[in-house]
């Protein structure tokens, strides 16, 4: 990057949390440092829960998904109106009526001890583990500017988040995320424009979409049913609307989030700001990955878009078969450029056979360049075991870092980075309140001063994130980041989405029934997904049902042992 760029990405940053660490000063208590003392507005909630799901990871691996997937990944946010109708007439009075910093706190007096400190530890593993990628997904940017090893960078954006959290808290996260998202929205708008500015002269926004709906990437609706298609109308629909309902309504670190509205009617008007922007958001994040794409029909792509793995295979034994490819490569790249060129000139023309013809090559030639890439990736698994063989987060960073002029570069890398931030500042913020308020305040130490407990939400907020750190050092080998986020989610979130759904409406199954049925769904959870039985976004809703059925199950063999012994 330039001077200019630098300069742009760190004002930018540097601002932000000055701001932030300004406005949050003054936490005097653990209301003030978990739930800005409950006075936050509703566009300010509504940014809050944005921003806690707009990760870089969404930045950076999402233009790749569309880019190699096409449209397809958005039907995961069509059941995302659904649940928010449910949160707001159901989860959101209660939780606020009850007065509870974390979600857990109602299902002690709904159920018991153990089961609010089961549902809370499951929380803490997979939102360690979650929160952990969204710190890896930084890392990859400075990493490829810097050309320094991922490691430290790492520790370096881990440790930004960390100083900055510990000390503001709740409102520290609240105030920056506000900002974020505002400057997310007018980095979006810049980059589309300038994909669509850097295209051939002639070759407009609505050229673009031709190309990439000849070359399926548009597939935005998929309407068959197939339980093992990750992303079609009915996973979206079913499978995300689980999702999204154990994820905003039962996750901490979204809880969290409405928990600082003014009232029910701000926390309410905040969910459903999320719900009517968060789907168009998504859309146009997918979209700015197919004019990627297009983009790349006319210009010749790296054959692998992470420039580590590229660097170590130069440096290999390997270097002259990688020219090769390269080679190949290229070759079929200048091909395209042909055929994208013919196939805009008939599109143009409105001759459908001139277009079948370019169709037919640009196809082919796609499948070369395709081909080129797995036997790129051969030679990284010849190479050596810890060769990272998926690209996807690279793809829009690599485009970015080459294409854009000076300022716009590190204005766009600041928006992968604030993303990250405000993130990682929610995740790890609501890993440390559950930490205090379901384990700490709740066994260890119960009758603490005021200021005891909020020291000891500062320990835990820089003690996970450390531990989120340390994840983040291991996460290279996940694949595609978001697509391991929401299956990581996935594991869990269906079964505490069971429990909060029992606890509001089977008054008659206790806690005992819902502990038991809970240990039980999660080993099938996990054995069904280990064994590849189904897509990811249907495990969301098997273990919501299964979850409901067998402690309505074990509820009656609880409730008939019972009698029995009272007959004997």
């Amino acid at each position: 990057m330039s001077v200019i760029d630098w300069c742009v990405l760190s004002l930018t940053i540097l601002s932000i949390i000055a701001y932030g660490l300004w406005k949050s000063r003054g936490a005097k208590n653990i209301e003030g440092y978990l739930l800005a003392d409950k006075e936050l507005p509703w566009y300010q909630v509504g940014l809050s829960v944005m921003a806690t799901q707009a990760s870089a990871i969404t930045f950076m691996a999402l233009p790749g998904q569309a880019y190699g997937s096409g449209m397809g990944f958005v039907q995961l946010y069509f059941g995302l109106p659904i649940a928010t109708v449910i949160l707001c007439k159901t989860f959101i009075p209660i939780f606020r009526t009850l007065n509870v910093y974390t979600a857990y706190e109602y299902l002690e007096r709904r159920f018991d001890t153990k089961t609010r400190s089961l549902t809370a530890f499951l929380f803490l593993l997979q939102r360690g583990l979650s929160t952990g990628l969204t710190i890896y997904a930084p890392s990859i940017i400075l990493s490829v500017i810097l050309g320094i090893n991922i490691t430290y960078t790492t520790l370096f954006t881990g440790g930004i988040v960390i100083s900055y959290i510990v000390y503001g808290g709740t409102k520290a996260v609240a105030y920056t995320q506000m900002f974020q998202m505002a400057i997310i929205f007018s980095g979006l708008f810049v980059a589309a424009f300038m994909v669509v500015h850097l295209l051939p002269e002639g070759v407009g926004f609505i050229d673009a979409l031709h190309i990439a709906g000849k070359m399926d990437k548009l597939n935005t609706i998929d309407l068959s049913f197939d339980i093992n298609s990750d992303y079609n109308i009915w996973s979206g629909l079913i499978g995300g609307f689980f999702l999204q309902l154990s994820y905003l309504g039962t996750d901490q670190s979204q809880v969290g989030r409405y928990l600082t509205g003014k009232s029910i009617k701000e926390s309410r008007l905040g969910l459903i700001m999320n719900s009517i922007i968060k789907i168009p958001m998504q859309f146009a994040i997918l979209v700015i990955g197919i004019l990627v794409f297009v983009f790349y029909q006319f210009n010749t792509p790296p054959v692998f878009f992470n420039k580590t793995e590229v660097a170590r295979i130069e440096n290999s034994p390997y270097k002259s078969d990688y020219k090769l490819i390269e080679t190949e490569h290229n070759i079929a790249c200048e091909q395209k450029k042909i055929h994208a060129t013919a196939l805009i000139a008939a599109i143009d023309r409105n001759d459908e056979q001139a277009i079948a013809i370019a169709q037919f090559h640009l196809r082919q030639e796609d499948t070369i360049t395709q081909l080129t890439k797995l036997e790129f990736i051969h030679l990284m698994e010849e190479n050596g075991s810890i060769s990272d063989t998926n690209d996807t987060n690279y793809v829009f960073l690599s485009f970015v870092t080459k294409y854009l002029p000076v300022g716009l570069v590190g204005l766009l890398i600041a928006i992968i980075l604030l993303a990250s931030m405000g993130s990682t500042a929610s995740g790890i913020n609501s890993l440390a309140s559950t930490s205090v308020i379901d384990f700490y305040k709740r066994f260890i130490n119960t009758t603490a001063n005021p200021q005891t407990y909020l020291d000891a939400s500062r320990w835990a907020t820089a003690a996970w994130g450390v531990f989120c750190v340390v994840i983040a050092l291991y996460a290279g080998k996940v694949g595609n980041l978001i697509e391991a986020v929401n299956k990581l989610g996935s594991l869990f979130y269906g079964n505490i989405l069971g429990i909060f759904l029992v606890a509001f409406y089977l008054k008659k199954v206790k806690g005992s029934a819902v502990f038991y049925a809970a240990i039980i769904t999660e080993v099938f959870v996990i054995a069904i997904w280990m064994n590849n039985m189904m897509a990811y976004l249907w495990l969301n809703a098997v273990g919501c049902v299964l979850l409901i059925v067998i402690a309505w199950i074990t509820q009656m063999v609880i409730d008939i042992s019972q009698k029995n012994s009272n007959t004997i």
